[in-house]
């Protein structure tokens, strides 16, 4: 996904795939999956039935925006799979090509509150883990591994937008309205050890504790958070209506907190983030308790998978999605 300054810009819409979508049934249903984390932080969805990834290519020219007729046959039969396995996550997207990270489908859908755009974007990652996939043929330098899979890691993610950007009738780029001037904080270390230091994670904690009810823990979930200059939000249930239900927590989060920003970001560039921060407090004394309800019916539960090590359950109501 080619990003320049504040824009994602879209290289190339194939026609083919987006038939697949279009001809998804309207009454067609998710089957079964549970949503996850894994111990890297990483959000994956943990499928019933298994997710078959043939060879894809590993390189392409980013110069060259239109894939390969060999990739795009591939990644036409993986969304093929994928609209049978979670036909309400992909209704209504459209798919757009990567040049910039080809292993990685993306696929979007535009939504309006009062005045506002947000664009919702969803990359699905193919690139095989060997600890969550079982290699069916091997790779070689040109091509990945074929395998099959039932954890399934993706970006599910609402942006707010300042413009939308049409060429030729077509969409070809959005401008993102960035509501953070700057992340970076320095450098920490010394020599070859010289690190840089952001705050972007404690921002994406202070924005997600604000909605939260007082005490309640969902780490590694953080629904609202920091990327591309601005305040994002996760979608975790992958339907039209679970994505939709973010739509007006990040709308309402963004009018409130925008004002705030600046000194949220003083704040954060002097200390990491902690609730007993007087400026949080006097935060989180503003916000209505009905706007901490969307984010109240979700629980985080960990375990220890089949290597031992730990992972989390994102549950929805009491009830895994």
């Amino acid at each position: 996904m080619e990003q320049l300054l504040n824009e994602i810009r879209i290289a190339y819409i194939d026609s083919g795939i987006n038939q697949v979508i279009l001809d998804i049934p309207e009454s067609a249903r998710n089957g079964p999956y549970g949503m996850r984390f894994n111990q890297g932080e990483e959000f994956f969805v943990e499928l019933e039935t298994p997710l078959l990834v043939p060879h894809l290519p590993i390189h392409h020219d980013i110069r060259r925006s239109v894939p390969d007729a060999d990739y795009a046959t591939a990644i036409r039969d993986v969304v093929r799979q994928l609209v049978y396995i979670l036909p309400e996550c992909f209704m209504g997207l459209t798919y757009f090509f990567d040049n910039a990270e080809i292993l990685k489908p993306c696929f979007y859908r535009l939504y309006k509150a009062d005045d506002e755009v947000y664009l919702y974007l969803l990359r699905v990652d193919l690139l095989p883990r060997p600890f969550d996939a079982e290699m069916l043929e091997a790779g070689t330098n040109d091509v990945t591994q074929a395998y099959s899979t039932r954890r399934l890691f993706l970006e599910s993610e609402i942006i707010p937008l300042e413009a939308v950007m049409w060429e030729a009738g077509r969409v070809k780029a959005f401008r993102i309205r960035q509501l953070i001037s700057q992340t970076w904080i320095g450098e920490t270390g010394k020599g070859y050890l010289v690190r840089g230091v952001w705050m972007d994670t404690d921002l994406s904690k202070f924005f997600t504790k604000l909605f939260l009810p007082s005490g309640k823990r969902i780490y590694p979930f953080y629904p609202l958070f920091c990327k591309y200059k601005t305040l994002c939000a996760t979608a975790p249930i992958l339907s039209s209506d679970g994505r939709r239900k973010f739509i007006p927590l990040l709308h309402r989060a963004a009018k409130f907190l925008a004002p705030e920003i600046g000194r949220i970001q003083d704040v954060l560039r002097d200390a990491k983030f902690a609730e007993s921060m007087p400026d949080f407090a006097a935060l989180r004394e503003k916000i209505p308790d009905q706007w901490k309800a969307p984010l109240a019916r979700f629980s985080i539960a960990a375990y220890l998978n089949d290597r031992e090590q730990k992972e989390y359950s994102l549950d929805y109501a009491n009830d895994t999605a």
